[in-house]
């Protein structure tokens, strides 16, 4: 008789987080790769992340994906950091090993793959605006750099987070030829090649934290949320004649990227983007 052995445990943990795909992308992701893996959600109270991370390590979870609120804390969580993870700040990937957990950031990867491969958009040579300077923000600029932008402005309701992001970025533009720079959100003024929303304005309802004069015809207005929560950020850009873009293509190549840290195999992201946008159309 052979012995059947229980999937692997991965989860998502926020709040809130009951809205998430991720237990559906993943599972297709292992459906897709021959991969035996049990995903689900976790809505962690504001006060106890670290508790449920323990836990859920304890009872046999073999790492998480972390969302709202809790990047940060995922990082100081953490015992061992991946290079991104360091320069943002903040994590949205754990993976528990014996010797204890490791941290990573997929986010800025995951939002560079769907602008450039899902979106058809060089970075290369462009104009960015990112308005927003916590962990969403944190976790997607040094990617952001790597694509090589001429120039790339961080604007945040305060603009003291904004300068600090800046700062903990700066060897990192000088690397990479590009020009950083932060301010206030009222001084971004002038059109952008591609705007990113990486503020909690959208899940929270708030209006567009920026002027329209962020925007030209063609820009690419990306909200790093997608669903219910980014149609009020993708009116406005469509309206003022931009190109709007939610994060659900972010969503599925930064959790390639986690599934491939740990299973060891890449899925194929863009299969599983058009299957999640086809269902969403229906």
């Amino acid at each position: 008789m052979t012995l059947s052995t229980a999937p692997d445990r991965y989860c998502v943990m926020g709040n809130p987080v009951e809205h998430s795909r991720s237990p559906a992308i993943h599972a297709r992701f292992a459906e897709l790769t021959g991969q035996r893996i049990d995903y689900g959600r976790h809505c962690v109270p504001l006060r106890g992340f670290a508790d449920a991370v323990q836990r859920f390590a304890a009872l046999g979870g073999r790492g998480c994906n972390v969302t709202v609120p809790f990047k940060f804390e995922a990082f100081a969580l953490a015992s061992r950091h991946s290079v991104r993870a360091t320069l943002a700040g903040a994590a949205n990937t754990l993976l528990f090993t014996p010797e204890g957990i490791d941290a990573d950031n997929t986010d800025g990867a995951g939002l560079v793959a769907d602008i450039e491969r899902n979106a058809g958009l060089a970075l290369a040579g462009r104009a960015l605006l990112l308005v927003g300077a916590g962990g969403a923000a944190a976790g997607v600029l040094g990617s952001l750099i790597a694509a090589g932008p001429a120039r790339v402005l961080v604007v945040n309701r305060s603009a003291d987070k904004a300068h600090a992001l800046v700062r903990r970025h700066a060897a990192l533009a000088r690397e990479h030829g590009v020009a950083l720079a932060a301010g206030a959100l009222g001084d971004a003024h002038e059109p952008f090649d591609v705007v990113i929303n990486g503020t909690a304005s959208s899940l929270a309802g708030d209006a567009v934290p920026v002027a329209a004069d962020v925007l030209r015809p063609g820009t690419l207005a990306v909200d790093m949320m997608y669903g219910p929560a980014a149609q009020g950020f993708l009116d406005w850009a469509r309206a003022h004649g931009a190109v709007p873009r939610d994060g659900l293509g972010m969503l599925v190549e930064q959790a390639a990227q986690s599934f491939a840290l740990w299973r060891g195999v890449r899925p194929p992201a863009a299969r599983v983007l058009a299957e999640l946008r086809a269902s969403l159309a229906a």
